[in-house]
Formats: C-alpha cells, sequence, structure tokens
C-alpha cells in the first residue's frame, strides 16, 4: 500500500527542526559552560592562592576556554546570519561568459553547458543546485546544514570550516578539563566538594562533548579534504576516478580561493568560478 509524501511539509518541518537545533546548540554551550567554568575550574581559580600551581592552570584553561567559546560563537553566527549566496533574478548564461573575458581569465576552468532550473524558473550557473528547503538555487551549494537553519555556500562556506574547527577544539578541552573531576569524584579523595548533582551535569557534559568531538573530527577532515581539491559535498558523487577535477586549481590557490573569499555582494574574481 503506497503512500504519497508532500515534500512540501517535509521541507517546512525540517526547516522548523533547524529552529529547534539552534536552542540545542545553545542549551550544550550553556551545560559545558557551567560544568567546565562554574564546577571544575572556576573555583580553582578564585579559591586557589597565587602561588599554587592549580591557579595557573585554572587561569589558562578558563582563558583558553573562553577564546575558543568566543571565537565558536562568532562563526556560528557569521554562518547563519550569512547568506549562502543566491542567483541574480533572469541570471543568463552569457553573463558568465561576460564575467569571465571581463577578469580576463584565460586560465580558468572551463565553462559547462548552460543550465536552467525550472522550479526557479532561472539560469543556472556552474556549481550551483537548487535547495528544497530553502526554495532557491545556491551558489556553489555544499549541503542544507539544519544546525545553523542555512544552505552552506560560496559566501558563507568559510565561516562553516571555522566553526566547525573550532567547535572542535572546544569539545576536546572540554573533554579533557572534565578529566580531573572524574579523578577526584572516583579517585577516593574524600576532600572533593562535587556533589551528586554536580557530577551528574558533568558526566553529562563529558558524555556529548565527546560525542561531538569525535563526529567534528571527521566532519574537519571530510571538508579540509573537499577544500585542498575544491570540491563541495554534492559534487564528490560527480567526480570521476581518475580524472582530474575540472575546478582543482592545486591546494593552495583552492584554500586561498574559500578562506581569503569576501562575504560581500561584490564579484570578485574568485567568485566567477561559482
Amino acid at each position: 500500500m503506497g503512500s504519497n509524501i508532500n515534500l512540501f511539509k517535509l521541507c517546512s518541518a525540517l526547516r522548523v527542526l533547524g529552529y529547534f537545533m539552534i536552542l540545542l546548540f545553545a542549551a550544550i554551550v550553556a551545560l559545558s559552560y557551567y560544568a567546565v567554568v562554574l564546577i571544575t575550574w572556576g573555583p580553582l581559580l578564585f579559591h586557589s592562592p597565587l602561588r599554587l600551581p592549580s591557579f595557573f592552570s585554572a587561569f589558562f584553561v578558563l582563558l583558553l576556554f573562553h577564546i575558543l567559546l568566543i571565537l565558536l560563537t562568532w562563526s556560528y553566527i557569521m554562518v547563519v546570519l550569512n547568506d549562502p549566496g543566491s542567483v541574480p533574478h533572469n541570471w543568463r548564461h552569457h553573463q558568465q561568459q561576460q564575467l569571465r573575458s571581463d577578469f580576463n581569465l584565460e586560465t580558468a576552468p572551463p565553462t559547462p553547458s548552460p543550465a536552467y532550473c525550472s522550479r526557479c524558473q532561472n539560469g543556472k550557473p556552474p556549481r550551483c543546485h537548487h535547495c528544497s528547503i530553502c526554495q532557491r538555487c545556491v551558489l556553489k551549494m555544499d549541503h542544507h546544514c539544519i544546525w545553523v537553519v542555512n544552505c552552506v555556500g560560496a559566501r558563507n562556506y568559510k565561516y562553516f570550516l571555522l566553526f566547525l574547527l573550532y567547535t572542535f577544539l572546544e569539545t576536546t578541552l572540554d573533554c579533557l578539563a572534565l578529566v580531573p573531576s572524574f579523578i577526584r569524584f572516583f579517585g577516593g579523595n574524600k576532600n572533593h566538594s562535587l556533589s551528586p548533582g554536580g557530577f551528574a551535569v558533568i558526566f553529562l557534559a563529558s558524555i556529548l562533548n565527546l560525542a561531538f568531538a569525535l563526529s567534528l573530527l571527521c566532519f574537519v577532515v571530510m571538508h579540509i579534504s573537499l577544500l585542498l581539491s575544491n570540491t563541495t559535498s554534492v559534487e564528490v558523487h560527480e567526480k570521476k576516478k581518475g580524472v582530474r577535477w575540472m575546478y582543482d586549481l592545486g591546494w593552495k590557490r583552492n584554500f586561498e580561493q574559500v578562506i581569503t573569499s569576501l562575504d560581500g555582494q561584490n564579484v570578485t574574481r574568485k567568485e566567477v568560478f561559482y
């Protein structure tokens, strides 16, 4: 017995789920902050004499924790709020050719055949894909990320990479920073001040941070590999084995194209490839 799936309702549900994921992200950050700063290392910083090693250890851990927290929060906000890049209304393929001529890109990759998006009823530049959740075509689309309620594309991919990296470093630091609490709690140290409730918070924060750190490690490795070959997650399935990818300019230029790109609206030399 077959059933019809309403794709519009499904895509709308995924978009609503994205806003829930933002709240979940904020809750995990708050839980980690409470476990690392308020329960574990904060008391060592404010209740230890200045000459004790524990004071300097606490100062270093908390300083690094807050630096990474600021960086990951900044990159997260940037990837959420920045438009990934959309196709101008009534865009046509001859505009791509004109851009190549204006910028004198003799070494640019050959332009693929013209494409047209029937859903947007608009021209479709190379490396552009239609997102069913955002209901539009996205330049150099990598994927739609429910964690940021946004597509990851040409103009916010850099911030997405930084968000992955900073979050991986932060979650790894959190796991290591909470190890002393486990040692004190299970090591027979009767002088520890951890209550059962406090230990439950630390245990939950450790499990969540460990799970995220391991998952993010895989994503960081994967996206660095994609970055260095100038490939998106969508294009992985389009590449042919043994054939050089047409947009691969060498790892150094591939890196520069993403990391030094701007998120503004002006078309730059590097954005012509989108």
